[in-house]
């Protein structure tokens, strides 16, 4: 198979900071070229992939701007129909939509966020699109009879780059964006209930959080056993997550999916979650973590946290998010979207073919 995948402008692939959607995507393209596919990514020019990179910009335009975005959408669909052959597009971000009606290849386009009415509505104008929805509880939110073809692909990733850790450190770790939603300022509260150390990484970003930062999150960190270690990426991250005692997640929004929590529990470090968003779907009670309704419960949480078997949580996380998983799901969904248009204009050139009724 012939695919095109359509990053974004704002993050490289993958990120060498923040970026979920582009740290799936680096697996997602990587893993389509291991099961034998043709694989293009159209990202930043400074992305690493397996597959074969195109680029508009050498390197990442942030924060995010939407005219540049749709440039780079407009500049990657181009190419598409300039170059030919493509047997399916896979778009991750919504610019690229309206601009695909210029081709005559099916579309999938996967939804990485929540509900948004405004992304809704533009959504319903593209009924013939292939959407993909990262969890059970996104594709409830987004269901409605404008988007017909509406699939579920959870996300998944490598266990290689995800080192277990059998015997962690005393600390509880919160990694994310320093944003109410988040909930950083909730996990250091649980942690300093439960008389326990935490390392936070992240930060606020631009035009988000900067008020938040100042006014929830400065006075926590001068608390006894508060370690800010900024925005961590790489090996870092890695050792933030696998070494901890548990991962808090206390979430204050329909999260989407919440990346974080599988990149913990494939280190074998169980998470500890509001049920909101994905979480529920996410987290298996006593296998790979624990849900709780506040914080209270959570800090009660994070001593029964050790009961889980580290191996069997890593165990549970790669076979339920694993890349291969996603791989062939994601294969599913092009198959589908590639048969429906088949399909549709076999159905077409027959129409046309057949004589018109009293004519001749």
């Amino acid at each position: 198979m012939r695919i095109a995948l359509l990053s974004t402008a704002a993050v490289s692939v993958p990120p060498s900071g923040y970026g979920g959607t582009e740290r799936v995507l680096a697996v997602l393209a990587d893993g389509l070229v291991a099961a034998g596919h043709d694989v293009t990514l159209f990202a930043t020019g400074d992305s690493t992939t397996r597959a074969k990179l195109r680029a508009l910009y050498p390197g990442p335009v942030w924060p995010i701007d939407q005219l540049s975005e749709l440039n780079h959408a407009a500049w990657a669909v181009a190419e598409i129909g300039r170059t030919g052959g493509f047997d399916v597009v896979h778009a991750n971000q919504p610019h690229a939509l309206p601009l695909l009606r210029f081709l005559r290849v099916p579309c999938v386009y996967t939804m990485h966020h929540d509900r948004q009415e405004a992304l809704a509505r533009f959504y319903a104008q593209f009924p013939d699109v292939h959407y993909v929805a990262i969890s059970e509880r996104q594709r409830a939110m987004h269901a409605s009879p404008a988007q017909p073809h509406l699939h579920l692909v959870r996300h998944g990733l490598d266990p290689a780059a995800w080192p277990f850790v059998a015997a962690p450190d005393g600390y509880v770790c919160f990694l994310g964006r320093f944003a109410p939603m988040k909930g950083p300022h909730l996990a250091v509260d649980a942690a300093r209930r439960a008389g326990v150390p935490i390392r936070l990484g992240g930060c606020p970003h631009p035009g988000e959080g900067e008020e938040f930062h100042a006014r929830e999150i400065v006075p926590r960190l001068a608390q006894p056993g508060v370690e800010w270690l900024g925005e961590v990426r790489g090996e870092a991250q890695q050792r933030l997550l696998g070494r901890a005692r548990a991962t808090l997640f206390p979430i204050a929004w329909e999260e989407p999916f919440g990346l974080v929590m599988i990149e913990s529990m494939v280190c074998g470090t169980p998470v500890i979650a509001f049920p909101r968003g994905a979480a529920r779907e996410v987290v298996e009670e006593g296998t790979t973590g624990l849900l709780v309704e506040d914080v209270d419960a959570m800090a009660a949480a994070i001593a029964r946290a050790d009961t889980i078997d580290r191996a069997r949580c890593r165990a549970r996380a790669v076979e339920r998010f694993g890349a291969e998983r996603m791989v062939r799901d994601y294969l599913r969904v092009y198959a589908a979207a590639i048969a429906e248009t088949r399909v549709a204009r076999e159905l077409v050139a027959t129409l046309v073919a057949e004589p018109v009724a009293g004519s001749g």
